[in-house]
């Protein structure tokens, strides 16, 4: 087979750590990059080592292919060629863009290449779709591992339990069936020394109302760590655990003290080809949503811009609170049309709010919508 090859959407700050990081591997390369100027991708690729003239600009599938038989790494514009192109064997998106991510997911599955999705707003957004068509493609859909839900869910598959924010949370809610305990959850000040009794139940001394939730915690040392709180179901385990210094029981805080986001997505991609292996994929039921809040008073007419700027925030929820709600998806906020006056702190929703029907996400997520009524009962 030869090294396994990446085609990369994206050359921000997550795509260059992937270029940089696959640099330095065995049996991986990169094939080529995808954005919408070739600037970034050339700078990734001289940053990771390469000669001059190791990028090449591709305008078609068969140019990249040629560029990738050579040895070099092709350079494009075109999703949906980078897609296409044979000698790629698995698709990475580090775009952050729940509409072009979701097209990119498509495209790749299309034509039978495996995903890795360090998109988690994407993902949180039509990830069940994806991961359904991939399915029925027999090609692989994943998150990536490093990022935070996928490196939370290898404690939780440890443990059977969990971590941390808005949307994060969400992907693991979606991945787990763990719930948000509150809406927008609690958000507790906590150490890596008290996690353990302060995200455990009312009758444990903590502050869930039940086990099997999701949340996350501000204060020092845990960030950039994730974690889970276990509580072992027999009381000669709780003394094990103990004895351990695991900490006092009877729950326990499991902590990953880092999380490597970009540099592990690599393993992700490997593991997609070599063992047909997701890290991380959405249950096929709704489970959570991520829903968003206004950052500062909206006013009708306002066009929304790209999560992470001044309008609005993420805001976790469960799936049937959100659906009573009308919450317009996270995903769904970007090129969003303010239809009526919305005051700081108000939820965003279907009501005050028109989501952009030209997006390939928001037509998706309709459908999406329009099944899960069976959900709602």
């Amino acid at each position: 087979h030869g090294p396994i090859t990446i085609g990369l959407a994206g050359a921000g700050q997550m795509g260059t750590d992937i270029v940089v990081q696959v640099a330095l591997m065995n049996g991986v390369r990169i094939g080529a990059i995808a954005a919408s100027r070739p600037t970034r991708p050339m700078e990734a690729i001289a940053l990771a080592g390469h000669d001059a003239g190791h990028g090449r600009v591709a305008a078609t599938a068969s140019e990249i292919d040629r560029t990738i038989e050579a040895g070099g790494i092709a350079v494009t514009d075109d999703l949906a060629a980078l897609c296409a192109a044979g000698r790629i064997d698995v698709i990475v998106d580090a775009t952050g863009s729940p509409d072009v991510g979701t097209f990119l997911a498509l495209e790749a599955i299309r034509n039978g290449k495996h995903i890795v999705m360090l998109n988690v707003e994407a993902d949180i957004t039509v990830g069940r779709h994806l991961a359904a068509e991939a399915k029925r493609a027999g090609v692989v859909y994943t998150g990536s591992a490093g990022d935070e839900p996928a490196a939370t869910l290898e404690l939780i598959a440890f443990a059977q339990t969990l971590s941390k924010t808005m949307v994060e949370m969400t992907a693991i809610a979606n991945c787990t069936g763990l719930v948000p305990d509150v809406a927008g959850m609690h958000g507790p000040e906590a150490t890596i020394e008290n996690l353990a009794q302060v995200l455990c139940t009312e009758a444990d001394g903590g502050i869930l109302s039940a086990p099997g939730r999701v949340d996350y915690t501000i204060g020092k040392g845990v960030a950039p760590g994730v974690f889970c709180i276990a509580k072992p179901r027999h009381g000669r385990a709780i003394e094990r655990m103990a004895d351990l210094k695991v900490g006092p029981g009877p729950c326990f805080a499991l902590v990953r003290p880092f999380h490597l986001t970009s540099l592990e997505t690599p393993l992700s991609a490997i593991r997609a080809v070599m063992y047909k292996r997701p890290d991380m994929v959405a249950l096929d039921r709704p489970v959570a949503e991520c829903g968003a809040v206004a950052k500062r008073d909206l006013k009708p007419g306002e066009i929304l811009g790209r999560i992470g700027e001044s309008e609005y925030r993420g805001f976790a929820m469960e799936w049937r609170e959100a659906r009573s709600a009308k919450a317009l998806p996270l995903g769904l906020a970007e090129k969003a049309v303010v239809s009526k006056p919305i005051r700081l702190g108000e939820l965003l929703t279907h009501e005050n709010c028109t989501a952009d029907d030209s997006l390939l996400v928001t037509r998706i997520r309709r459908e999406l919508d329009a099944a899960d009524i069976r959900f709602a009962g």
